[in-house]
């Protein structure tokens, strides 16, 4: 489903046996994607990407860098310098409401124990905290709340002005993995292989302050959780490092589908037509999901892959979207995708319109969106 337009580097690698799966490569006529650059600025492994606004987006990694990028030329317009180890969390953060300048924010985690806010407009440190006693691997904004939450070895509520209001007792040597906001006032935080809910209680008249109450633990994953994301208002998914998909209920917290070798199609094919995957877990392992309405867009391994949510199952894929694993994908305005790699390259990604396709023959043992 993705193929290059522009930009410098490898060309994608098509797989070379049939299969029912729209895989990706030049020679597909019938392939939606098209990747438009190459984007490089990084000196390390580029972890996560966070879209601005309609025309900008922001990277960052393990050289401790934020890289803010003109999403539709890939020129780099700032680079933020401040953290001293690599960055383990980024969201955007809104503008205090006493401020008069209404400029992009973002928050920023790091290996270094530290939290910056930064104003994505001049590259200024706007604010810095240093009081963790761990590091914080996830981040998350409960804007209804009008708080922020920080995970790692425990899980921390903060006003917009960076006051600490409660946090728990410690959770666990391994850490929050991933933080999501979920109805009923809940948060589900990723803990090794368990889901925890937690709801957080707000101050009222009868009580003092800030609260949070461990509810529930989910334990269907049989490895490690690397990945957690809202997709619709009904369903939020989870990934885990030897390649499990779970899709769970937002409002019940149960299981509506589970995959658990879903990036493998060989049970769909003959013995002549079998994919051989390497099996090994750095290849399998699902570090980061992004959506539109019907579609999970995956990252396994070094590839790209579409889960189709009515369906549920695998329509479309990529094996070697970039030369090392990919860590995380985003959604861009006009159909477009980003993703970055452990290969230190950002990739954007544009999705040809259906009607594009609709011209062009397609094999019977193609799917196509």
């Amino acid at each position: 489903m993705l193929r290059w337009l522009i930009g410098g580097g490898r060309e994608p690698q098509g797989l070379a046996e049939q299969s029912p799966l729209q895989t990706i490569g030049e020679e597909q006529t019938q392939n939606p994607y098209t990747e438009l650059l190459v984007l490089k600025a990084h000196h390390d492994i580029v972890r996560f990407l966070v879209q601005l606004d309609d025309y900008r987006f922001a990277s960052a990694g393990d050289d401790g860098i934020v890289v803010v990028w003109n999403a539709q030329t890939g020129e780099k317009l700032l680079e933020l310098n401040g953290h001293t180890q690599k960055i383990t969390a980024i969201i955007t953060f809104p503008s205090l409401e006493a401020c008069e300048e209404k400029n992009q924010l973002i928050l920023t985690a790091s290996a270094d124990r530290t939290v910056i806010v930064w104003d994505c407009d001049t590259g200024r440190q706007v604010q810095k905290v240093s009081c963790f006693q761990s590091t914080v691997k996830c981040l998350a904004l409960l804007q209804r709340l009008d708080v922020w939450l920080s995970g790692g070895n425990d899980l921390c509520v903060w006003n917009r002005k960076l006051d600490l209001l409660c946090k728990t007792s410690h959770l666990s040597d391994t850490g929050i993995s991933a933080l999501i906001e979920i109805p009923k006032n809940c948060v589900v935080a990723a803990v090794g292989k368990e889901l925890i809910i937690f709801r957080l209680v707000a101050p009222t008249e009868g009580s003092l302050g800030w609260d949070i109450l461990q509810v529930k633990r989910l334990l269907d994953h049989q490895d490690n959780i690397l990945s957690l994301v809202n997709v619709n208002d009904l369903s939020f998914v989870t990934g885990s490092h030897v390649g499990e998909l779970i899709i769970w209920d937002i409002l019940d917290w149960t299981v509506q589908a589970c995959e658990r070798n879903f990036w493998d199609p060989s049970p769909q094919l003959d013995t002549q037509q079998e994919i051989k995957l390497c099996q090994k877990p750095n290849d399998v392992s699902i570090h980061h999901f992004t959506w539109d309405e019907e579609n999970v867009f995956v990252a396994v391994g070094r590839g790209l892959y579409v889960y189709n949510l009515q369906m549920k199952r695998v329509i479309a894929c990529q094996k070697t979207a970039h030369d090392s694993n990919v860590l995380h994908v985003a959604k861009l305005p006009n159909r477009q995708l980003i993703s970055c790699s452990e290969d230190g390259s950002v990739r954007i990604w544009e999705l040809r319109e259906k009607q594009q396709l609709a011209a062009e023959p397609v094999p019977t043992d193609v799917s196509v969106l």
